[in-house]
């Protein structure tokens, strides 16, 4: 008989990469040669030319950053049937789901996520799903209360007839039977009532939402202020020790008082890991957005398996699934589905220290995040800990201390009920408990950028740990992708603005190197991430450029009879060639190219400018970031409108900066087809053809508004949008004026 132990619970890939290495070391050569170039001729050229020199020296410079990526990608390939083979008692899971607004994150969407996770195939009493709302709304907490009631039902539907969707309004979405026994007149019975009792729940949730108080038991949530009010912690359900059974299911809305920073997300979370360790104490943690319903029932096996192997406890931090969403429009027209940066950005990052805490989807090892490091050897000494100074961290709780003690040992002894645990809970919920402990610094999530997870996964990899990456078929996790112009650059806006806070705090990657044990390479693919935003400033400049070279008559780039003119065109064909190849490969079409590439200029200059800006204004005191929540829409109709894919507007001024862009090349075209330019300095150095091909490109990349300027309703660019882009057009236009006149 073969051992069982032989047989591997995971499976290391390293991709072949060889072509693909050669081109991006030809393109950085292509980029030096333009720079040297550059800089061998920068005395018989103008302000225009250094601009641009400084320019491609920082797209040449995150070249580099993405080469350091790219250079060896990896995946892991999970067996989680050898896992059933070996492990005879699986470890207790913690599942933390977050919610923060009613209205932009409306409950029927954070209960399919929840009801998706009880019936995750895994041991239910060795589960436990705790729901962060802190938004504090009855709404939310009845439709926990009535998604449990039907979770009963559900839970042994999906695991009878081994149902692989089991986020309810996905199963139903179809409208069809869709299982090996779907001629079985029992099981076409039992869809049936299913699908009665899901509708007869979402009918309970919109009659409830039309009420101002939605159940008859809200004592605690009456007159309640979602910034100003006291903790409420609910046990939904509990489960007896039944194998057979559900898993707890528990409620939490931690305490908000106004004169109290809640540091969004990471607060949440945090309390979530707090309470979590009174109540059922799991050596592993999953945190999902309210958005993120598991697709893949064996999720949960899929992660233990990178987490259980041998090798892995004194490495292996976190499992990080991508991000994958469902219902996604044709050819990705908001650029925001992101199957490129995974396919090869990530896994590139995984062929290094491993994988980037991206925010959902992640299974940590609760000891890590207690503040844990590989040199670390948790092991009694008279009765106290080795790692002891780290307990006076976690505050004054004696219980959390007592739970602490056992998780960072890698016991669990969870309480027996759950209900023994309220009283501790309600304390080390309430806002004034982490004043003077380690939470938000040394343990649980980061507090101070509005990418709290990003922060984190760089504090676990500078104390030496690493991360993989888990990719199974099907995707583990399906989300909602923002729909509509304002609702990308949001999301991407928060984002840019996280990642430049990091890199401008002692929280730096590149401290982690100096100071820490993060990886040289790995601080680099850091960087690449957290330096987003600046890279908006020279886009930004590189596209008024062709603009102002045209109104002016001067020029920026090489001419044709010039030797550097064609490694700007070979640099040109070969780089689009090679995105276009990505795309290609990874199963995209060349519209789905086209739009990313059209959205990332967008991005840039749009959401990454208000980032950058953002963040000098807090370096300036000026102001403060904010975190700004993202509207999910769970309808699945979008894809059918008429106007599906088109791009949406509102008054928000980060389309200010593209509508100003836009009409500066319209502006420029107007005058090199009418020849109004004036004379070029010296005879020479005008602006030639290749200005007008570039000032047309960037038109192409801007259609969207283009439209947007004649367009109607959300479609159409506001007027007072216009009205400022065009005013600040003008003042661009009157300095180009004063230039020439100069």
């Amino acid at each position: 008989m073969a051992n069982l132990n032989s047989h591997p619970l995971y499976e290391r890939i390293q991709r072949k990469n060889g072509v693909k290495r050669a081109v991006e070391i030809i393109i950085l050569f292509l980029l030096l040669s333009l720079l040297i170039y550059r800089l061998l001729f920068l005395k018989d050229h103008g302000l225009t030319w250094l601009l641009a020199l400084l320019c491609e020296s920082w797209f040449t410079f995150n070249w580099v950053l993405i080469i350091n990526i790219k250079w060896n990608p990896v995946e892991y390939k999970t067996y989680p049937d050898n896992l059933v083979q070996r492990v005879i008692e699986f470890p207790s899971v913690d599942m933390f789901v977050t919610t923060a607004d009613s209205e932009l994150e409306p409950p029927i969407i954070t209960i399919n996520t929840v009801l998706s996770l009880l019936a995750v195939d895994y041991p239910p009493h060795k589960l436990a799903c705790y729901v962060s709302d802190d938004g504090c709304s009855p709404l939310t907490f009845y439709s926990l209360v009535e998604a449990s009631k039907f979770a009963k039902l559900w839970v042994p539907f999906c695991k009878k007839y081994n149902i692989q969707v089991r986020a309810p309004f996905k199963y139903f979405s179809n409208d069809s039977l869709t299982s090996n026994d779907s001629s079985n007149w029992e099981f076409h019975q039992e869809w049936k009532r299913m699908k009665d009792e899901y509708e007869l729940l979402c009918h309970k949730i919109e009659d409830a939402a039309q009420k101002s108080r939605p159940c008859d038991f809200t004592g605690e949530f009456s007159n309640v202020d979602r910034k100003n009010h006291p903790t409420i912690i609910k046990v939904v359900s509990e489960n007896k020790g039944l194998p057979n059974g559900v898993p707890h299911l528990i409620y939490i809305s931690r305490e908000k008082r106004h004169k109290h920073p809640h540091n969004s997300k990471a607060g949440a979370i945090n309390v979530l890991t707090r309470v979590s360790g009174l109540m059922t104490n799991a050596p592993y943690m999953l945190n999902v957005d309210c958005d993120m319903f598991v697709n893949n029932p064996k999720v949960v096996l899929h992660a233990m398996c990178l987490l259980l192997d041998s090798n892995s406890e004194k490495e292996i931090a976190f499992a990080q699934f991508p991000q994958v969403f469902y219902d996604g429009l044709k050819d990705d027209p908001y650029g925001n589905q992101y199957v490129i940066m995974y396919e090869y950005i990530m896994r590139g990052i995984s062929g290094i220290q491993g994988s980037l805490y991206v925010g959902t989807g992640c299974f940590h090892r609760r000891k890590i995040i207690y503040g844990l490091s590989p040199s670390h050897i948790v092991e009694s000494i008279n009765g106290k800990l080795a790692y002891e100074e780290t307990l006076q961290e976690f505050g004054s709780s004696k219980e959390l201390i007592k739970s602490a003690v056992l998780a960072l040992k890698g016991n669990a002894n969870p309480s027996n009920c759950l209900w023994t645990s309220i009283e501790a809970s309600y304390q080390i919920a309430s806002c004034e408990y982490e004043y003077g402990t380690g939470w938000g610094t040394k343990l649980g999530l980061r507090y101070g950028t509005t990418t709290e997870d990003s922060d984190t996964g760089v504090m676990i990899h500078s104390r030496g740990w690493r991360s993989m990456d888990c990719t199974p078929d099907p995707p583990a996790f399906l989300g909602c992708a923002p729909s509509g112009g304002p609702a990308v650059m949001t999301q991407q806006k928060r984002c840019a603005t996280g990642f430049l806070e990091i890199l401008f705090s002692k929280n730096c990657p590149i401290f982690g190197t100096l100071f820490g044990k993060l990886q040289l390479r790995q601080s680099l693919a850091y960087l690449y991430i957290f330096s987003w935003s600046i890279l908006s400033v020279p886009e930004l400049c590189y596209a008024a450029l062709p603009a102002y070279c045209i109104i002016t008559n001067s020029s920026f780039l090489p001419k044709v009879h010039e030797p550097a003119f064609y490694v700007l065109v070979a640099l040109f064909v070969i780089y689009n060639l090679y995105t276009l190849f990505e795309y290609l490969k990874a199963g995209q079409s060349v519209r789905a190219w086209w739009n990313n590439q059209r959205m990332a200029r967008i991005t840039i200059m749009s959401a990454w400018l208000f980032g950058f800006l953002g963040v000098m204004l807090k370096l300036l005191r000026i102001s403060e970031t904010v975190f700004e929540v993202t509207k999910k829409d769970q309808s699945s109709d979008a894809s059918n409108e008429d106007h599906a894919g088109r791009f949406t507007f509102d008054d928000s001024p980060i389309f200010v900066p593209g509508t100003t862009i836009l009409l500066l090349h319209l502006t420029a075209l107007v005058v090199s087809l009418l020849k109004l330019q004036p004379q070029a300095h010296g005879g020479g150095h005008g602006a030639g053809l290749a200005e007008v091909l570039c000032s047309v490109l960037w038109l192409l990349c801007y259609w969207p508004f283009l439209k947007g300027l004649f367009g109607k309703g959300k479609h159409g660019i506001p007027m007072s949008t216009i009205c400022k882009s065009a005013a600040l057009a003008l003042l661009l236009l009157h300095l180009c004026k004063m230039t020439t006149m100069g």
